[in-house]
């Protein structure tokens, strides 16, 4: 049986993530259902305090995205969701 993924989101996230790069929330969750969805260690952005995490994968939209985020109380915290530069784009085919 396959666990269920929650999120949290804080609301000036899912604001600037769709007026600053045109993706929803809902486009970006739809990320992490992407079987063939790449998660990396965000090393730049991690902290003592919380590790960071980068995900390229496919949207529900079709476009492949890249996603920043932390998990906090079990829950995944999308930081910025945008679409994969073509340096990311081919990370991601790469390795799919």
């Amino acid at each position: 049986m396959e666990r269920e993924l929650r999120f949290d989101w804080d609301l000036w996230n899912i604001q600037k993530n769709e007026v600053k790069h045109g993706v929803s929330a809902v486009e970006a969750e739809s990320c992490f259902y992407d079987a063939q969805h790449h998660i990396y260690e965000d090393r730049r952005h991690t902290t003592r305090n919380e590790p960071r995490y980068i995900l390229y994968g496919r949207s529900a939209e079709n476009r492949i995205l890249m996603i920043g985020f932390t998990v906090r109380k079990a829950r995944i915290r999308i930081i910025t969701a945008r679409q994969a530069s073509r340096k990311e784009r081919a990370i991601y085919e790469e390795a799919t």
